[in-house]
């Protein structure tokens, strides 16, 4: 069993758990629920946007801790002040670290666009992330398939929040825009789920076969200013940048200094 494999299987468990001491109506009940979503998919478009989504993460399957005691606003905030388009959220525990209360910490402290990165199996999960103020959430093609894309990123739209698919071949591009969903924005991810390695060449090669409809970013691997202007000219408009800035001792100083250079 992959890496991946286990993580459907904990996510299914985690979601039947967390349904049995809230529903759905109780998270429709929560104080974000009713909010207005920014838009991510505009913040990348914008005139001048830098187009960085910068991630708050505290450990991965593969690379083990990479910053276990973070505090998670200070970080966010100092994302924020970097002036990056949007924050990235994992909100995995048992193998990225992370929590809901980390995206409601920050959506109580910022007015800016903020992805919940999580495995979404279930439709449950995606109020719970409007239940946590969340903006955009992400869908994995590898995971879902193309009739759940289409149903969860419907589900998501209906409650004012985008989408950003994620695919990494051009087979999953095509098997989950067959019944064009309610997607605003595509990721390719370089890190291959089943093994985690990185190649970037992966990015590079799929950007021309996406649909210009839609917002293009690139996932994983980037640690270099450089590799986002090549990015950029190559077609995309959103970077996701979370290991490179979280190994650093001040995750939203290293941000700043490579907003800077861009």
């Amino acid at each position: 069993m992959s890496i991946l494999d286990k993580i459907i299987v904990q996510k299914i468990h985690e979601v039947e758990a967390n349904r049995a001491q809230l529903r759905i109506a109780d998270l429709e009940e929560g104080v974000f629920f009713k909010r207005r979503c920014f838009s991510l998919a505009k913040s990348l478009k914008a005139e001048g946007s830098n187009g960085i989504i910068a991630e708050i993460k505290r450990r991965s399957p593969s690379k083990g801790e990479i910053h276990p005691g973070l505090d998670v606003v200070e970080v966010a905030q100092g994302y924020a002040q970097a002036g990056v388009a949007g924050i990235s959220v994992l909100t995995d525990g048992p193998y990225f670290g992370g929590g809901g209360e980390d995206l409601v910490e920050v959506r109580e402290k910022l007015e800016l666009p903020i992805l919940r990165k999580d495995f979404i199996v279930d439709e449950y999960q995606i109020a719970e992330a409007k239940a946590m103020g969340a903006d955009a959430i992400l869908l994995i093609a590898a995971v879902l398939a193309p009739w759940e894309v289409m149903r969860f990123s419907s589900i998501a739209e209906s409650l004012g929040m985008e989408v950003l698919l994620e695919i990494h071949n051009e087979k999953e591009l095509e098997e989950s825009l067959r019944f064009d969903p309610h997607v605003k924005m595509i990721g390719v991810n370089n890190r291959n789920l089943n093994n985690f390695q990185v190649n970037l060449e992966t990015s590079f090669s799929l950007v021309e076969k996406i649909p210009d409809r839609y917002v293009k970013v690139a996932e994983s691997g980037i640690k270099e200013p450089n590799t986002v202007r090549q990015l950029r000219e190559a077609g995309f408009q959103g970077f996701l940048i979370g290991e490179h800035f979280m190994r650093e001792a001040d995750p939203s100083r290293a941000c700043a200094e490579f907003i800077q250079k861009l």
